[in-house]
């Protein structure tokens, strides 16, 4: 079988279709991206009013019973799967939920589907496996090594709505990082100028939205939980954990103990807001220092070979004429 895609691999035929038919898929996703693409700041503030529709229900029922709407209504199937075998019981975690959040993803009814898809996902890939390789018998490998094929495939499917978490969440993460020394800037502005606190971050959440949407959403989620919880400091506590970065976390420390002590937050705002430039520009300058080691092995495999081409061909052709 390694010799068949040695084979194939070697063969100017199959890997000329390979490339043009790479090119051809890059080309029309190129051409289609434009059509494709929603409007990211709709959808966010979408999610936004929902979650301050449910803060606003989770008040009244706080306060006294009445009559509240819910929005956004649970799939049925997954709730009825969730609850029959009790998967917040023994597939639920803090660090899960706290990973949703951090992913965007908010309410019941992503918890839900987080639950119902870490059932599923195993078990899909667990029969998808055995009939790939035991009936289909597409790799004609030793029983052993086909059973632990199935078992990897078993532990991929249990690990990937984790992985898939934690890859919204990071991304998320890295635009709001870019983003925070920006909208700390607008809000010791803000600030300054005699805005309240909750005006100011009102105003940057609408501000920002043109270069971090993911930010416009947690700062206006967060002046909705100024408006309705009891006490401001668990806003601020909510914001640092819904986003999990060092420089929010800073903030919201800074937030809090003038929020308790009465203390003035402009100058601690000015301090927190260099201190995350000076933290986005030193990871540029880490990134920076890391791409010539990156370049080496591909200046090697692709522009060395294409020089040599370029130098050495004339001289070729004038011997060849010469001969």
């Amino acid at each position: 079988m390694i010799d068949l895609i040695a084979a194939k691999i070697l063969d100017p035929r199959f890997m000329s279709t390979v490339l043009i038919a790479v090119a051809v898929a890059a080309t029309a996703f190129a051409v289609a991206q434009p059509f494709l693409e929603t409007d990211r700041l709709a959808k966010r503030m979408k999610l936004v009013s929902d979650e301050r529709e449910q803060i606003r229900r989770r008040e009244r029922e706080r306060m006294g019973p009445g009559k509240v709407s819910i929005r956004a209504e649970q799939k049925a199937y997954m709730k009825d799967v969730v609850e029959r075998f009790d998967l917040r019981r023994w597939l639920g975690t803090e660090t899960a939920k706290i990973k949703l959040m951090q992913a965007g993803y908010r309410g019941p009814q992503a918890e839900t589907a987080f639950l119902f898809f870490r059932l599923v996902a195993p078990v899909v890939m667990t029969l998808g496996s055995i009939f790939y390789f035991f009936v289909i018998e597409v790799l004609d490998q030793p029983y052993l090594v086909r059973i632990a094929l199935v078992i990897a495939a078993a532990y991929l499917g249990i690990k990937a709505p984790e992985l898939f978490l934690i890859n919204s969440a990071k991304k998320r993460q890295t635009e709001v990082r870019k983003a925070w020394p920006d909208a700390l800037d607008l809000t010791l502005i803000c600030v300054e100028s005699g805005m309240s606190i909750e005006h100011a971050f009102r105003k940057v959440s609408t501000e920002i939205a043109v270069s971090s949407v993911v930010l416009a959403e947690e700062l206006a989620l967060m002046t909705a939980e100024m408006s309705y919880l009891p006490d401001r400091r668990l806003a601020y506590e909510n914001l640092s954990t819904r986003i999990g970065i060092e420089p929010v976390k800073a903030v919201s420390t800074a937030l809090i103990q003038a929020e308790r002590y009465g203390t003035p937050i402009g100058q601690a705002l000015r301090v927190l807001a260099q201190e995350s430039r000076d933290q986005r520009m030193t990871e540029a300058e880490k990134k920076a220092a890391a791409l010539p080691p990156k370049l080496t092995v591909p200046m090697i495999l692709f522009f060395l070979p294409v020089l040599f081409v370029v130098i050495i061909t004339p001289a070729v052709i004038q011997i060849m004429r010469v001969n």
